[in-house]
């Protein structure tokens, strides 16, 4: 093994997966992973992300002429790999709006009159933020979180402050699903958080919350797209919305305790 195979670095395998290596680096990458088989995983899920973000928006690209001078300008190879995948994460997140979901009925707090144009926006974007965080977070092995669920009090308090809003992580272990933890991610272009949970299997959930133009209604719904199912409402500041590969049933199941939870 060279000096060069030990040089191999997170950014360059990120800047691997998205095609901003030279030939002979990606060559020198290619053989690490070939020795290090647990990264070479890790990188193949990461491909199978990017190829599903990538898919979310392709029929809205519109590459300019000075795409590349932008990339070449953005650094070296251990930061070129950033701008992409943060417009990746934007552009998915924008594009990944509501697309024939079915209204849900929630008790008597259905929201029974029109919302305002602003508050119904902010409704409809949800889901798609919170399938791009799922598709994003939920298949990582090393940092699919910034705070684990071992600093939960630190957690809370470090995202309420920044959502200015009593936040806590609801305790989900009835319904057979522990934290995991969670990480502050923009919602509706502000401070938004996302928590995480993970049942005995290893299957994961997302619990996505923005914040929201002054409302005093509750609306409820669910969205299904991919296999992925998505139950969102919004509520006075916040909006809350939770995904993932669980059926309908059980996601209901969850976002009721969620919601029980938030509001107690």
């Amino acid at each position: 093994m060279t000096d060069d195979h030990h040089t191999v670095t997170e950014a360059d395998l990120h800047a691997f997966v998205d095609g901003f290596l030279d030939e002979e680096r990606r060559r020198i990458v290619e053989l690490w992973l070939n020795e290090h088989p647990e990264e070479a995983a890790e990188v193949r899920q990461w491909q199978a992300q990017a190829g599903e973000l990538k898919a979310a928006f392709s029929n809205y690209a519109r590459p300019g002429e000075n795409d590349g001078a932008l990339l070449r300008a953005s650094g070296p190879a251990k930061t070129s790999w950033m701008p992409w995948r943060k417009s990746a994460l934007i552009a998915a997140s924008l594009m990944l709006f509501l697309s024939g979901a079915a209204a849900g009925v929630y008790g008597d707090r259905l929201l029974s009159r029109p919302m305002p144009v602003e508050n119904t926006a902010t409704l409809d974007s949800l889901p798609g933020q919170s399938k791009t965080a799922f598709l994003v977070y939920a298949s990582e092995k090393r940092h699919p979180v910034e705070v684990g669920a071992d600093q939960e009090e630190h957690l809370v308090t470090w995202l309420g402050k920044r959502l200015d809003y009593k936040l806590v992580a609801p305790d989900l272990k009835t319904l057979g699903f522990s934290l995991v933890g969670g990480r502050l991610l923009p919602v509706n272009g502000k401070a938004g958080a996302m928590l995480m949970y993970q049942d005995a299997a290893g299957q994961r959930l997302t619990v996505l919350l923005g914040k929201n133009p002054e409302n005093d209604e509750t609306s409820f719904r669910f969205e299904s797209a991919g296999g992925l199912e998505t139950f969102y409402w919004i509520d006075g500041a916040i909006g809350y919305a939770i995904t993932g590969e669980v059926s309908r049933a059980k996601l209901q199941e969850i976002a009721e305790e969620c919601y029980r939870q938030f509001e107690s």
